[in-house]
C-alpha cells in the first residue's frame, strides 16, 4: 500500500520540481534522494519558489520554519525533502481513508 502512495507522491512531487521520471519502482529514500538537488537548488537560486511549493504542498510553516532555522545547512536540503515527501504521503493517506 505505501508503495502506492510512493507513486502517486512522485506524481504529484513531479508537478512542483519538474523531477525527471523515476524508474518504474522507486522508495521513499530513492525519491527523497531525487528531490534533494531539487530543493537544495531552490534553497540557493529561489528561495521565493520553493516557499511557495512549501505552502501549496502544506508542508505546515511551523514545520518550514523549523527546518530553516535548525537545521545545519548541509542537512537542510535533506530535511526538507524528507518533510516534502513524508506531508505528501500523509496527504494521500489521509485522502484514501476518508474516501
Amino acid at each position: 500500500m505505501e508503495y502506492q502512495y510512493i507513486l502517486e507522491s512522485v506524481q504529484l512531487l513531479q508537478k512542483d520540481f519538474d523531477l525527471p521520471s523515476p524508474h518504474e519502482s522507486i522508495s521513499r529514500e530513492e525519491l527523497i534522494a531525487l528531490l534533494e538537488p531539487v530543493v537544495r537548488q531552490l534553497l540557493d537560486r529561489d528561495f521565493e519558489r520553493l516557499l511557495q511549493i512549501c505552502y501549496r504542498v502544506d508542508l505546515g510553516e511551523v514545520r518550514l520554519k523549523q527546518i530553516l532555522h535548525e537545521s545545519n545547512p548541509e542537512q537542510m536540503s535533506r530535511e526538507l525533502s524528507e518533510a516534502l515527501v513524508n506531508r505528501q504521503i500523509q496527504k494521500i493517506e489521509i485522502r484514501k481513508r476518508y474516501q
